[in-house]
């Protein structure tokens, strides 16, 4: 496919826009690209995945003047006595204590990072995974009625506490035919 700016290369960028419904689609070369401004190239160095890393951390803070920016800013390890600046510069940690100390800035960089979630489970082989996925949907009933209890919704509390009995046979079931 030749470019559709101006039709002496190969196209090999492809850009599609949609504004209110309706869908455009534009096909040029690297030279144009760069000359209609829709793209722009790093002049010598390659992005790198450090590069990509450190540009989640580091936002542009030299343009507010917040008490509690700076606070954070000046943030520092007890231990290896790595700044938060430092570490939105390195992209790592100094040691294990840096992720407490630095745990309440880090939850909106990995909801960037990991399209929203905070929380790794972690892959579950599909030989126990039935079982396991059983055994959190259990912890998720039993933390679910006590929250209910605590709000006073009983009729829902005893909606739960009968799956919860539900899924705890179940899994006796599971349990004593694996065991057989």
């Amino acid at each position: 496919m030749e470019c559709q700016e101006c039709h002496k290369r190969p196209a090999t960028l492809h850009f599609t826009q949609v504004i209110n419904g309706k869908k455009t689609e534009i096909s040029v070369c690297n030279v144009c690209a760069k000359e209609k401004g829709y793209v722009t190239y790093p002049e010598e160095e390659a992005y790198s995945l450090h590069n990509l890393l450190s540009g989640l951390f580091n936002f542009d803070t030299s343009k507010i003047d917040n008490p509690t920016l700076q606070k954070v800013k000046d943030l520092q390890c007890p231990q290896c006595k790595m700044t938060f600046t430092q570490f939105k510069q390195v992209g790592k940690f100094g040691c294990a204590t840096c992720y407490e100390t630095f745990s309440d800035k880090l939850d909106p960089i990995l909801r960037r990072v990991h399209a929203g979630n905070t929380k790794h489970y972690g892959k579950i082989p599909k030989r126990a995974g039935n079982d396991i996925q059983m055994k959190r949907q259990l912890n998720h009933y039993k933390s679910q009625l006590q929250q209910l209890i605590e709000n006073e919704a009983f009729e829902e509390a005893a909606k739960v506490r009968d799956q919860i009995k539900e899924l705890e046979a179940n899994i006796r079931d599971k349990e004593a035919g694996d065991n057989a």
